[in-house]
């Protein structure tokens, strides 16, 4: 009997020794594999249509979902696209993952927009493949192609005869491919809008290795990685008490940085701490204190124009009342469940590349840039990940895992402690948004956003344009952008969590001081808007608007409720949250969210995604920052860099406009509105106006 006992079947184990009864249970929701399929289909013959469709004559299909999995459901939603139009029935459809293909357009898990950019492929690949096999029945039979329908993977003429896909699979294979097929009517669809379970759903409740940390192989090494201060360079390290620990083999520097190589993650870790770094230029300037003072004296004047159109300065000097609010974010990191980890093996010629990656080509390129060799001799296979948020969207630790295994010499899985993780960097960066309004005749004439960022990005024209453009007759938006030696990335609903934050509660200010009801204040500024040529259609942004004050009871109900609405990713979303005091902390108890994303493809996954999105705004409103003096991180882990908490978590209810538009993004546009809503409840409650996170510091 091994002596090793993997941390998965130690959960199973340890369900065992606890005198309890183990019983094989079927959770509601969640088909298993095994009473739905007996057949193990490894051991099936499968035949290929195309990079998406694998047919067996048995009836089972494969569908292999093209983008990486972090959770949005994509792995189950891009397959569901593909069988719908296939027509087969889901019973009898696994789902694997692709690898990194040239044969997938854009395999990337950010900005929300795998589904739509990859709905139209995803629909003519099911469509094509159909119509192949209606083709073959359609010869075997001779007669047109056009007197035959197909259902759940039986095609049937007009006389009555049917066939099984299966009968006709080879046949249909060896078909020209056409360039045209015909799709269904959004009436028509059948799985499209129906609640289906994560496909991973048994893996994840049965504790199967199926993310990147549990990944191993026969022979690898393990590493860990001291990560220096923003700015400083490595000067020297001595490692010698690190090498005297049992499992550790090397101490190697990688650039700047420090990794140490051994047997196992643990050794590595605890000889992590052993390892003496001296760093050189550490720089005093790389210090929030110093970059809020920087972002104080850009506010103070003009900057750098984004977008802008009327006499905003004359409109401003001629309005009855003006008014302006500062909002502030601090640095926050993705700190994600799983942490950064992944496998390389490095060859003279060729590189694999296995783990979690919300960016595989970026991946397999960067690496090849690196180390001159070419990207076609580069693998990269994806792993679930374990929360993503744009933090994998960086290559900076496959890079890391591929120069160690590289200099080593040796395949070596890296795995980051929580605390290299966080000095890592890539943070959403720290940002002020000053907001200035001036109202004449009670009317909502001129708005203004003044940014002041911590980044070398911020806002643009393609979403500075995003509401509220169009809503006033003098609209400016100015952005400037600090200069600093911290590493910054996309955050979920990049520049949108912050600026619809900002917004959202501006504009409940704004409707306040004028003495409107907020959502009658949205309804004007929407009227303003509305026919002229903008990113967002204020109609549909009304539309959810309403159903929001439906659902919610907005202006009749006895709860405390504040409102907020915004547009990004090509979605709308309104949303009214509800509080309650705990003593004097306010708490979220509910939260009632309108959503328009076209149609909706996995019901079950698209108000996960949106409840998640909800949670993770609140949570980190209220209570996460990331403070850096002298380039060095602060909060090192979960016990000063807090996150929400379940006694904290409200309820959420989503409601989705029922559309036929075409799908739009999921993962992030519940997000921007909700830490808004919470604070703008907060506000008539208490009477103090929340503007600077995390509210509760």
């Amino acid at each position: 009997m091994s002596k090793t006992i993997n941390r998965r079947n130690f959960l199973r184990l340890s369900l065992l020794g606890s005198g309890g009864l183990l019983i094989g249970l079927q959770f509601a929701g969640c088909e298993s594999k095994g009473s739905e399929m007996p057949v193990d289909i490894d051991t099936l013959d499968f035949t290929s249509f195309n990079a998406y469709i694998e047919m067996a004559k048995t009836g089972h299909v494969i569908i292999y979902s093209p983008n990486p999995e972090i959770g949005q459901g994509v792995k189950t939603a891009m397959p569901m696209i593909v069988a719908e139009e296939l027509d087969v029935p889901w019973k009898m459809v696994t789902v694997k993952q692709a690898p990194l293909s040239n044969d997938f357009n854009r395999q990337v898990a950010g900005g929300s927009q795998s589904i739509r950019q990859n709905f139209p492929t995803l629909r003519n690949a099911g469509a094509t493949v159909k119509l192949m096999l209606m083709t073959a029945a359609a010869n075997q039979w001779k007669i047109p192609v056009s007197e035959c329908s197909a259902e759940d993977a039986i095609i049937k003429n007009t006389k009555g005869d049917q066939l099984k896909y299966a009968d006709v699979l080879e046949a249909a294979a060896l078909l020209e491919v056409p360039e045209k097929a015909p799709l269904k009517k959004s009436k028509d669809f059948k799985l499209i809008g129906q609640p289906i379970a994560n496909v991973d759903i048994d893996e994840i409740i049965t504790g199967k290795p199926i993310f990147g940390i549990d990944y191993k192989e026969e022979g690898m090494k393990f590493a860990s990685i001291i990560i220096p201060p923003f700015g400083a360079n490595l000067a020297t390290f001595d490692a010698k008490k690190a090498l005297e620990q049992k499992g550790i083999e090397q101490v190697v520097a990688i650039g700047d940085k420090v990794a140490i190589i051994g047997q196992n993650t643990w050794s590595v870790f605890k000889a992590k701490d052993l390892v003496d770094v001296q760093w050189k230029n550490i720089k005093s300037d790389q210090d929030s204190k110093v970059i809020d003072a920087k972002m104080d004296k850009a506010l103070s004047k003009k900057a750098n124009k984004i977008v802008g159109y009327g006499q905003y300065d004359k409109a401003i000097k001629n309005a009855d009342k003006v008014i302006s609010k500062t909002f502030s974010s601090p640095y926050v990191a993705h700190a994600t469940l799983e942490p950064l980890c992944f496998f390389a093996d490095v060859k003279e010629k060729n590189v694999r590349l296995i783990g979690p990656t919300q960016v595989p080509k970026d991946s397999a390129t960067t690496v090849a840039k690196e180390l001159g060799i070419p990207v076609e001799n580069i693998t990269v296979e994806m792993t679930r990940m374990g929360g993503g948020f744009g933090r994998r969207l960086s290559t900076d630790f496959t890079l890391e895992a591929a120069l160690i295994s590289a200099k080593i010499k040796a395949p070596v899985k890296l795995v980051h402690k929580r605390e290299d993780d966080m000095d890592s960097g890539q943070f959403r960066p720290k940002v002020k948004y000053q907001m200035t309004a001036g109202i004449k005749n009670n009317t909502l004439k001129a708005f203004q956003i003044r940014e002041a960022i911590a980044q070398n990005f911020g806002l643009r024209p393609w979403n500075a344009n995003f509401f509220p453009k169009g809503t006033t007759d003098h609209y400016n938006i100015e952005s400037a952008l600090i200069e600093t030696e911290i590493s910054t990335l996309w955050w979920r609903a990049p520049i949108s969590n912050m600026v619809g934050f900002s917004t959202g509660c501006f504009l409940d200010e704004v409707a306040e001081e004028m003495g409107k009801d907020v959502i009658d204040l949205h309804h004007e500024m929407l009227d303003v808007a509305t026919g002229k040529k903008l990113p967002y259609a204020p109609k549909r942004m009304k539309e959810v608007i309403d159903l929001v004050k439906e659902k919610s009871n907005w202006g009749k109900s006895d709860k405390i409720q504040g409102f907020a609405a915004y547009f990004s990713h090509n979605t709308y979303v309104a949303e009214v949250c509800e509080i309650e005091m705990r003593g004097d902390v306010p708490v979220p108890t509910k939260v009632f969210a309108a959503v328009d994303c076209g149609i909706v493809i996995n019901i079950s996954g698209a108000k996960a995604q949106v409840e998640g999105s909800i949670l993770d705004a609140l949570g980190h409103s209220r209570n996460s920052e990331i403070s850096i003096v002298k380039g060095k991180v602060q909060e090192q882990n979960f016990d000063t860099y807090k996150l929400g908490r379940m006694m904290d978590t409200p309820v959420v209810e989503t409601y989705f406009v029922d559309t036929n538009a075409a799908p739009t993004g999921l993962g992030e546009p519940a997000y921007p509105p909700a830490a808004a809503a919470f604070a703008n409840a907060v506000k008539k409650a208490t009477g103090k106006r929340w503007t600077n996170h995390p509210f509760l510091a």
